[in-house]
């Protein structure tokens, strides 16, 4: 039976630096997610967006990117809620794919292939069957293919891909308007939901969060909750902010004549 996908739910995930809403805006063609100067800005919260392309409706979620340089104690566990959250609201019944962004502008280290494992985690191993890698800063590869940049980086990239059953695509934003990087996208993320047959999900929340509406006592609790949790880690964000680097580790990978945008 030929699979119809009218409408593609997209989850963004990546660290500080990765380009997350430069990437979201590259899928949807248009200028969706605020971004400074340089293409980034630091997503304190989940934000979502939705667009059309070649009449295939797009909703692409941007989540909370993590600090390369502090621990994972120090900056996940509200990420990881952001994550569920993602899951069991703004992409309900459940995202298609996660695309785990990797910035080609710097090198990807152990440390950066445990956060993400760790950002993952609460989802089960059942979502790497639903996970695709997507190289951002494809201008810095300077038209060599991107496996001479897979290759150079080693095993720890590869450990991922290999999680990600070998999936990945690289975006340009040089190349912003130019449709064909979004079909070609598109096109593996169709394929890997051929292949999975169903959307994620993570079992027992949609139950959980899908019973019987709450008391108006309860709702408040949960809006404040909320509030609460979102306001803890943007204090977080800003002691981090004080402590952040300005510059990004070079990459391992010599390119020449390098844009820096």
């Amino acid at each position: 039976r030929k699979m119809v996908l009218p409408h593609l739910k997209l989850v963004i995930v990546g660290a500080q630096w990765a380009a997350r809403s430069s990437a979201g805006n590259i899928i949807l063609g248009k200028h969706a997610f605020d971004v400074n100067e340089n293409g980034n800005r630091r997503t304190t919260c989940c934000e979502i967006n939705h667009g059309v392309f070649q009449d295939k409706r797009l909703t692409v979620v941007d989540s909370p990117g993590w600090f390369y340089n502090h621990t994972l104690q120090d900056t996940n566990e509200m990420d990881k809620l952001e994550i569920e959250k993602i899951i069991v609201s703004m992409c309900s019944p459940g995202p298609h794919v996660f695309l785990l962004l990797v910035p080609i502008l710097r090198s990807f280290t152990e440390k950066d292939l445990k956060a993400l494992v760790e950002i993952m985690k609460p989802l089960t191993e059942r979502v790497w069957r639903h996970c695709m890698v997507v190289f951002t800063y494809g201008d810095w590869l300077e038209g060599l293919p991107v496996e001479n940049y897979i290759v150079k980086e080693g095993k720890k990239l590869q450990e991922l891909l290999e999680k990600c059953g070998n999936r990945y695509h690289v975006l340009n934003r040089c190349h912003f308007y130019d449709p064909v990087q979004v079909k070609e996208l598109l096109q593996k993320i169709f394929d890997m939901v051929k292949q999975n047959r169903e959307y994620f999900t993570i079992k027992g929340k949609q139950t959980m969060f899908q019973k019987q509406p709450l008391s108006e006592k309860e709702h408040t609790f949960t809006e404040e909750e909320w509030i609460r949790r979102e306001q803890e880690l943007i204090e977080r964000v800003m002691r981090a902010l004080a402590k952040e680097p300005e510059e990004p580790t070079a990459p391992s990978m010599k390119v020449a004549n390098s844009k820096n945008d």
